[in-house]
């Protein structure tokens, strides 16, 4: 088994430090992250006047987020197991060639279905792109000092952009109309696509097996049923047969794919690096980080507007505080892990991001408390946040072989994907149900049930994140307990020679 506590040299340049290349590669792969994160959320403050404007029911808008989800987590592991085979580079510039496409699509939409049709191809576009960034960054990068610094730039951008498609959605969507939400992916991506090939150099595998066919396939419709199921149940209730129908289907086709990888010659995803602690650690805190955070994002929206009354403007502006912090997190995360190892790294960002949502609990009908505390409590919740999603990739990627980045990546994307969908329909429901029964109740103004709503949400978020610190602290011991750093170089000073702390690595090594 692989070990997370090995220890490498950093080779002939400084620890955390990028020549000009270096530099020019890691703003071409964090670009295309932060796009297509952005992407995410850019059309939610926006959905009101795009329904207007399309004459799309309320019930149907529900859609415009769905056809995102499904693609983007239920393609994810495919296209990060095809960029390890056929080419890295290949499959990024594919899935931003297909971006700009899809969003000319969405931009250019004069019906639900072309737009739900844009919707869709920016899933997959996101499906590409992400894990072929994800697994060229971390192949690029040797494992340390150097690529932790990496990755919390990545976890910053990918938080960060989440946050900032509130704040662009709002401004596009007052100061032009909300087809710039789709139209200003057009002119980022073509220029990535266009200085990309003479920064990158492709990265597969030496060799090509055959393709893992029923586990590409079973993998693919679990995933999309379950995540179909889970938003319908946010939108139809937890007992609607439908949605209970397609998460039971997408667990057992998942179930049949764990059996397929079994006895598969070439598997999809190999058992053994599932199997890998840090590598289900890693994804376990990834799940708690996105899935609680996001649907934390989603419940604010709704108390400021809602409750608060401000416009899309300025909801998407009070984002720009723990966009922020999300920003300086990712830079100093490096030195956090560096410190205190990927593992105690993960469990502080969890206890911090429950903390300032406990702290939201505070929030209530007065608009000047309301909106502090809200900057507040996410300034200091989102630096935990993305301290937490640093931590967990690299403790999901870490110790492994540049054959399985690709995979890895895939997983941790896949985790992201997946938490971002499930998270905002099991909080919203939970908040919904509760302002349902205080309008009920007759004891409660709306603004009151909404908020009582929304604080038992944020209750339940708090609750869950601690619990799940709580068990990584204890449960994962012994995985990524100390973080790879840079040693002093060997005394016959040979250039980017590898030295190994791990017996098992270092058998691998032939050392």
């Amino acid at each position: 088994m692989i070990d997370n506590e090995s220890m490498y040299e950093a080779g002939p340049a400084p620890a955390g430090r990028w020549d000009r290349r270096s530099r020019a590669l890691l703003f071409v792969l964090l670009g295309a992250q932060f796009l297509v994160a952005v992407d995410f959320s850019i059309l939610n403050v926006a959905l009101p006047s795009l329904g207007r404007s399309l004459d799309i029911s309320l019930g149907s808008l529900q859609w415009v987020a769905t056809a995102f989800a499904l693609p983007a987590a239920g393609f994810t592991l495919l296209f990060g197991r095809v960029g390890d085979l056929f080419g890295r580079r290949r499959v990024l510039l594919g899935g931003l060639g297909l971006l700009v496409a899809s969003s000319m699509v969405g931009g250019l939409a004069t019906g639900e279905a072309m737009l739900l049709v844009g919707r869709a191809l920016q899933g997959f576009a996101t499906a590409m792109t992400i894990p072929s960034a994800m697994a060229l960054l971390t192949t690029s990068f040797p494992e340390g000092p150097v690529r932790n610094r990496a990755l919390g730039l990545s976890g910053a951008l990918i938080s960060g952009g989440f946050t900032a498609g509130a704040l662009v959605g709002g401004v596009v969507t007052e100061a032009l109309n909300w087809r710039w939400a789709f139209l200003l992916n057009v002119p980022v991506a073509a220029l990535i696509v266009a200085v990309a090939p003479a920064l990158i150099r492709e990265s597969r595998s030496e060799t090509r097996p055959p393709m893992d066919v029923p586990g590409a396939v079973t993998v693919t419709a679990g995933l999309l049923a379950f995540v179909l199921g889970v938003s319908e149940a946010g939108h139809r209730g937890w007992s609607d047969p439908l949605a209970l129908g397609a998460m039971a289907l997408g667990l057992v086709l998942l179930g049949i794919f764990a059996v397929i990888e079994w006895r598969a010659a070439v598997p999809l995803a190999p058992l053994h690096i599932l199997r890998l602690p840090a590598v289900t650690w890693g994804n376990v805190g990834g799940l708690l980080v996105f899935a609680l955070e996001s649907a934390v994002v989603y419940l604010m929206t709704v108390y400021l507007q809602d409750v608060l009354g401000f416009s899309p403007l300025v909801t998407g502006a009070v984002f720009g505080v723990p966009g922020i912090t999300a920003v300086v997190a990712g830079i100093v995360a490096h030195r956090v892990i560096g410190r205190t190892g990927a593992r105690w790294a993960l469990v502080g960002g969890l206890t911090v991001q429950a903390l300032a949502n406990l702290a939201l609990l505070a929030t209530g009908q007065d608009r000047g408390t309301g909106l502090t505390i809200i900057i507040l409590a996410l300034g200091v919740g989102f630096f935990g946040h993305v301290t937490g999603i640093v931590a967990y990739v690299v403790t999901a990627t870490s110790g492994l072989s540049d054959h399985d980045q690709g995979l890895a990546t895939a997983l941790s994307t896949l985790t992201q994907q997946v938490a971002i969908t499930v998270g905002i329909p099991v909080l919203s429901s939970i908040a919904a149900a509760r302002t349902s029964a205080l309008r009920s109740s007759g004891s409660s103004s709306e603004s009151s049930a909404v908020i009582g709503g929304v604080h038992l949400a944020l209750a339940v978020d708090a609750g869950i994140t601690l619990l799940g610190a709580a068990a990584i602290a204890v449960l994962a011991r012994g995985v990524a307990t100390r973080a790879p750093v840079a040693l002093p170089a060997q005394r016959d000073g040979r250039p980017g020679a590898e030295r190994v702390s791990d017996p098992h690595r270092r058998a691998a090594a032939g050392g």
